[in-house]
């Protein structure tokens, strides 16, 4: 039997781990690698090829209601842990029945920019915090799906550590 993940139900966002920082909307970041354009002779053309385990910048931006101060302190100038935690709708299609999954995405990072958002009466002042990604890791029910660390030479999908040989290779790894 399988599940078919639907939609996420929802979600909470803490900082280091248990800090409550409020109501938010959060636009995860793009994994985009990063590549090199080869060519030459015996390539009929280019062709764009991924550095293996090295991605493009990475942003995840924080958009919150109002401000909280916890909120607020990730405009510190300093490395600041988020952790997301949410629930996914799954439906077992030959039962019928419904259950939930638990997906959580952990994010380090510093502030690249910060906005304190509108002051409208009656409206949320949307504040948003752009965070820029040194690590990441995405969980679900549990399981390490994705753990890429830029600064600690790690990129890891599925159990698999794509930058392990060139740790070795390079005298850092063991």
């Amino acid at each position: 039997m399988f599940g078919i993940p639907e939609k996420l139900v929802n979600f909470r966002a803490y900082k280091g781990g248990s800090q409550y920082l409020g109501l938010a909307n959060v636009d995860l970041p793009q994994l985009q690698a990063m590549t090199t354009s080869i060519k030459g002779s015996g390539i009929s053309g280019e062709v764009d090829s991924v550095v293996t385990g090295h991605y493009q910048s990475m942003q995840v931006k924080y958009q919150f209601r109002t401000p909280t101060p916890a909120a607020l302190d990730l405009t510190a100038p300093t490395t600041h842990e988020l952790e997301f935690r949410g629930s996914i709708d799954v439906s077992e299609p030959l039962t019928g029945l419904r259950t939930v999954s638990s997906i959580k995405v952990w994010v380090k990072g510093t502030p690249k920019s910060s906005g304190l958002g509108k002051l409208d009466p009656g409206s949320t002042m949307d504040s948003e915090i752009e965070i820029e990604v040194q690590a990441i890791g995405v969980w679900i029910d549990g399981k390490e799906c994705v753990y890429i660390d830029k600064y600690n030479y790690i990129c890891r999908i599925d159990g698999t550590d794509y930058l392990l040989a060139a740790r070795v290779a390079e005298g850092i790894g063991d």
